[in-house]
């Protein structure tokens, strides 16, 4: 079964729980089984409109889900649990994002995978270390763990390991960054 890398994060209301019952639903689908969950991490938001911190995770599943059956069932699952599209990079009360699928390189209007800015966000990069520092991005070609070490900017996102100690790969930011 291919396996599949999530982004998740949530903004709005009960973060946790959010995060929670998103993963209680995704883990109960049919074709859809659990293999790892990161540590959460509360990020500050990228781009968008002002809005609250975050809470990230990457989960690791192995489904039956064709790419386009499993970013259907996200979006049903983002549904369920209020999500609602106002504004671009707007506040959410869940966010599910199909990373990688595999080393499938899918490139339609209403799906691309890889995400297209999974290898410039320290939010991925972090949580999918802990998962498998050596997946190999099947486009750029280079592991997870080359991908965060050569992150330059992590998108200004200063965050903090919720619930747990920080990760031993903190990128240190400047005074003037």
């Amino acid at each position: 079964m291919p396996r599949v890398f999530i982004g998740v994060g949530s903004n709005l209301g009960e973060r946790e729980k959010n995060i929670q019952r998103a993963k209680d639903c995704l883990g109960s689908a049919r074709g859809v089984r659990f293999l790892a969950c990161s540590k959460i991490r509360e990020t500050e938001p990228v781009g968008g409109p002002p809005q609250e911190k975050y809470l990230n995770a990457v989960w690791q599943v192995e489904t039956e889900l064709s790419p386009k059956k499993m970013l259907e069932k996200l979006l049903e699952i983002e549904g369920q649990l209020g999500r609602v599209r106002e504004e671009k990079d707007g506040p959410r009360t869940i966010d599910l994002d199909i990373l990688f699928y595999d080393q499938e390189i899918i490139d339609r209007p209403d799906l691309v995978v890889p995400h297209p800015r999974a290898h410039e966000r320290l939010f991925v990069l972090e949580p999918m270390v802990e998962l498998d520092p050596d997946f190999r991005h099947p486009a750029l070609k280079k592991t997870i763990n080359q991908l965060l070490k050569e992150l330059s900017d992590p998108c200004g996102v200063r965050r903090k390991a919720y619930g747990a100690k920080p990760s031993p790969y903190t990128v240190p930011r400047t005074q003037n960054s």
